[in-house]
């Protein structure tokens, strides 16, 4: 199973709002860059904007990050948006047969390894801010931004 990719399009979405500052980030200009319909960056954004992530207002067009990028983790952009259920990155197959001795005890030998390796991968995001994303992309002219249309 893979993690949704909301993750990815979240960050997408927060690294143009961060790199633009000075525009209007709407759902259209967003949804021209991450090449999909402006309806899947609203239903992301609202995600992002119930998370405390981003201010968006019904009405007004654009969005805003509510704290700098710096402030902004991985983990935070990746709890957001659900891209995967708590606890539950690596799922074990329902019923196994208990009267064999491995798919009596498969769960238990393997959830405790799955545990750990989530715990890794989310400590990992933890020390990553969208602000270091943002500065390993090339810089952007403001009139570059406008272009990928």
């Amino acid at each position: 199973m893979n993690i949704s990719t909301r993750f990815a399009v979240a960050i997408h979405i927060l690294t143009l709002i961060d790199s633009n500052k000075d525009g209007k980030s709407t759902s259209e200009w967003i949804a021209a860059s991450v090449n999909t319909n402006p309806v899947v960056i609203r239903r992301i954004t609202g995600m992002l904007h119930k998370a405390g992530l981003v201010d968006v207002r019904p009405g007004v067009a654009g969005a805003k990050l509510t704290r700098s990028s710096s402030a902004i983790t991985l983990l935070d952009i990746y709890k957001a948006v659900n891209a995967v259920e708590e606890g539950s990155l690596f799922a074990v197959h329902e019923h196994p047969n208990p009267a064999c001795p491995v798919g009596r005890n498969i769960a238990g030998a393997i959830i405790p390894v799955f545990t750990l390796a989530q715990t890794a991968m989310e400590d990992v995001l933890k020390g990553v801010t969208l602000d270091q994303i943002v500065g390993t992309l090339p810089a952007l002219e403001q009139s570059q931004q406008a272009d990928f249309k």
